[in-house]
């Protein structure tokens, strides 16, 4: 145990460092506009701890060092996200509204069907074919992980499909906002939209965040949304595959459910439950609400670090632009049907 956190630690320390770093980067800047007198870009803390990371992760690398460390960032996106529970009234639920729950659900059929019909067009093999409808219909990385297992998936696609979904995430973060402003999209449209679009929970967080406060709330409630389903969507692939003997042996379905369930999402629905109840007073809702922020600095910070251009142009072209065809595609059609649904419904 002990050997095991001195491995972690120098990473973790990387993390918050670099974290910390975009923290003081976006403070600098507003009180350097307030000083001049100046009107400028509100750049957040999100953007600048993953811009840090990528100028890392790009030119000197991450020493093997802090690799160990470094891989924690997922750990702290999801206390980060459990901690953001303090903030979401069981009642938000109802905020995100019957519409909103159904684009969820339409999401998942839309983006499977893409990237399936995609990967058959390009000629991708079955396996890596379902890694990336798995991966961009539900929560990319974590969900591809977790699938990997399931279908009896080689490494090599699994890297494939990782590299595939990584190459759009750190774009949305730029792209996304812009859009919103373009279309005049309110916080619940861009937060659903975002929510249903973007695939990793970390830059959808980040790109709902971008935008304001209540759209990132939005953009969580629908990316919590997705990340529910992965259980069931892993075990329609995993059972698919096993008919042909060519994937894991599910035996009982209920504990493949609950082993493949993100656990993270009972820890929100915890701590949302007890906020709800009044468990918190106001100063306890305030400083957990801050512990969240600094847990998702080194979870920007780590989406940065382990971004690196060269390793993904170095995986082949066609899975990435399976890629990056079926995101853009399913970016588009989630737009069109938020905003047929903004005007419809008044979201």
């Amino acid at each position: 145990m002990v050997t095991s956190w001195k491995e972690v630690i120098p990473g973790t320390l990387l993390l918050a460092a670099i974290g910390f770093a975009g923290k003081v980067t976006e403070q600098s800047i507003a009180s350097f506009g307030r000083a001049h007198h100046m009107t400028l870009p509100n750049i957040e803390y999100v953007l600048w701890a993953i811009v840090f990371g990528l100028i890392v992760s790009n030119t000197v690398g991450v020493p093997a060092l802090f690799r160990r460390g470094v891989e924690t960032y997922e750990f702290w996106l999801k206390v980060g996200i459990v901690l953001l529970g303090v903030r979401f009234l069981l009642g938000d639920v109802v905020k995100l509204g019957g519409v909103s729950l159904a684009c969820v659900a339409l999401e998942l059929a839309v983006a499977i069907a893409i990237m399936t019909a995609l990967g058959r067009a390009f000629r991708l093999t079955p396996k890596l074919i379902s890694l990336l409808a798995i991966g961009s219909s539900i929560c990319g990385v974590s969900a591809i992980i977790a699938a990997k297992g399931a279908i009896d998936a080689d490494d090599e696609d699994a890297s494939y499909a990782i590299a595939a979904i990584l190459a759009l995430g750190a774009v949305s973060l730029f792209v996304f906002p812009v859009i919103g402003r373009a279309f005049g999209m309110t916080d619940h449209a861009y937060g659903l939209w975002v929510g249903l679009a973007v695939d990793n929970t970390a830059e959808a967080t980040a790109a709902g965040a971008l935008y304001s406060d209540a759209a990132g709330k939005f953009a969580v409630l629908a990316k919590t949304a997705r990340n529910a389903t992965i259980g069931f969507v892993v075990l329609g692939y995993a059972l698919y595959w096993a008919r042909g003997r060519q994937g894991a042996d599910i035996g009982r379905k209920g504990a493949f459910l609950w082993t493949k369930f993100p656990k993270f999402v009972l820890g929100f629905l915890v701590i949302s439950a007890l906020a709800t109840a009044g468990a918190f007073s106001t100063a306890e809702v305030a400083s957990i609400a801050n512990l969240s922020r600094w847990a998702f600095l080194l979870t920007f910070a780590g989406v940065g670090l382990r971004t690196n251009v060269r390793e993904l142009a170095q995986q082949g072209w066609r899975p990435l632009i399976v890629g990056v065809l079926g995101e853009v595609a399913i970016a588009a059609v989630t737009l069109a049907m938020v905003v047929a649904a903004s005007r419809a419904f008044d979201l």
